[in-house]
């Protein structure tokens, strides 16, 4: 198959993503091999058709016309084709997680994730992407993504400052049968967390 095949396979599959999908090589890694597959994507994205984010990291382009430009990708987005990327397990944390559950409208400084992968920082338009290692599994691949992201909150905010309200809209993040999964699969995390998950958990009967 020559190279200007290789080009359409990759065209075809871009069809499928929506304006703004940020992807990695690695999500086309079927059609050929990474030496022309990295100057096929070098080719569309001077031809604008991707956009390059990082090395290995592509968007595709959303174009707004109220700003008649187009939209930056969401860091959120980015971290989650690293992660794909290199094969880590990953869950935001610290204010992160308290941002992307809607408890923080203050936009983080730096972008903190836990992963099963190496200690890592990148840089994007400003913004930090951070990558700590942890060893504690129980609490990152052993449970849900939504999980994972609640447990991350609950820590960040801190056992003492967890009130009924913080408890009230983490439940109404969450549908009854996420609720349910979650009690079952954090009984394993720390004490006082899985105390303030049944707390939340609760809303699945009396909210």
């Amino acid at each position: 198959m020559n190279r200007l095949n290789y080009t359409e396979l990759v065209l075809q599959r871009l069809e499928y993503y929506n304006d703004g999908a940020v992807f990695g090589m690695s999500d086309f890694a079927d059609i050929t091999d990474s030496k022309t597959l990295h100057m096929i994507l070098k080719r569309l994205t001077e031809e604008g058709k991707v956009a390059k984010v990082l090395r290995g990291v592509y968007m595709k382009p959303r174009y707004s016309k109220l700003l008649d430009e187009n939209i930056p990708p969401r860091i959120a987005n980015i971290a989650e084709a690293l992660a794909q990327r290199y094969g880590w397990n990953i869950v935001p944390t610290g204010a992160t997680a308290l941002n992307m559950l809607g408890l923080s409208t203050q936009v983080p400084a730096n972008y903190e994730y836990l992963s099963d992968g190496p200690y890592k920082t990148y840089e994007y338009d400003g913004t930090t992407i951070v990558f700590k290692h942890t060893n504690k599994n129980t609490e990152l691949t052993q449970v849900s993504k939504k999980s994972a992201l609640i447990i991350q909150a609950l820590k960040a905010i801190g056992k003492e400052e967890i009130d009924n309200g913080v408890i009230r809209k983490i439940a109404d993040f969450l549908s009854k049968e996420e609720k349910e999964t979650m009690l079952q699969e954090t009984k394993h995390c720390t004490s006082w967390v899985y105390e303030k998950i049944k707390m939340i958990c609760k809303e699945a009967f009396n909210g």
